[in-house]
């Protein structure tokens, strides 16, 4: 069934999700901490990983499977849980980083420095998103009020997630840029600590409070 990529819910749908897109959260950190961890490389892989995600989401979304995960308690607080889990274990494998207080091995910095396997950020990035109930949420409660009845779920979802995919990577393509230029601050041992210091802290934050909120009703 044929249905209008660009109708009057399109304009409100875009102002929206570029607001939500630059909001700062768990997405932004990640790709600020792989960018300082590995450069350019792992930032812009991390970005397009995490929006990668966005797809999962819109397909659970319109096939109904977000409607199971909200009524079923069990199944909601096992995706929560999971979420909560991966979030504090990245925090903690920052602080342990800056806890040992090496410098973060920035690409044409140090030129000694193994830098980390390609699916590492990739892996990070997807699971960090396809694994955050939130997301699952706000796909359920935001998408359908630009569907109309008469679109094709699947397809039109599938389509304002592409639109949401090319506005998050944009905003966290800039971030990584911006951290990419800072590659000599990066390559102070310092300035390492106090970045995986920080990090770590508000990643393992983001996880507790993410696994000791409530269902939402």
């Amino acid at each position: 069934m044929p249905f209008t990529l660009i109708d009057a819910q399109f304009i409100p749908f875009l102002v929206a999700i570029t607001l939500l897109s630059v909001s700062p959260g768990v997405d932004t950190l990640l790709v600020i901490r792989n960018t300082a961890r590995g450069g350019l490389r792992d930032g812009i892989a991390t970005s397009v990983a995490i929006c990668c995600g966005l797809f999962v989401h819109a397909t659970v979304s319109a096939l109904g499977i977000s409607l199971i995960l909200l009524q079923s308690a069990w199944a909601f607080n096992a995706l929560k849980l999971a979420g909560a889990a991966y979030l504090i274990w990245l925090g903690v494998s920052s602080l342990m980083a800056a806890r040992r207080g090496t410098p973060l091995p920035v690409k044409g910095v140090m030129q000694n420095a193994a830098p980390v396997p390609l699916w590492q950020p990739i892996k990070e990035g997807l699971l960090s998103n396809v694994l955050n109930p939130k997301t699952v949420v706000f796909y359920m409660a935001f998408l359908p009020q630009f569907i109309a009845p008469t679109d094709p779920a699947l397809l039109k979802s599938l389509w304002l997630a592409s639109i949401h995919f090319v506005i998050a990577n944009v905003w966290q393509i800039s971030v990584v840029l911006m951290i990419g230029g800072a590659s000599k601050w990066l390559a102070s041992a310092r300035f390492a600590q106090t970045l995986n210091a920080a990090t770590g802290a508000v990643l393992v934050m983001f996880g507790l409070r993410l696994a000791l909120e409530q269902r939402p009703v």
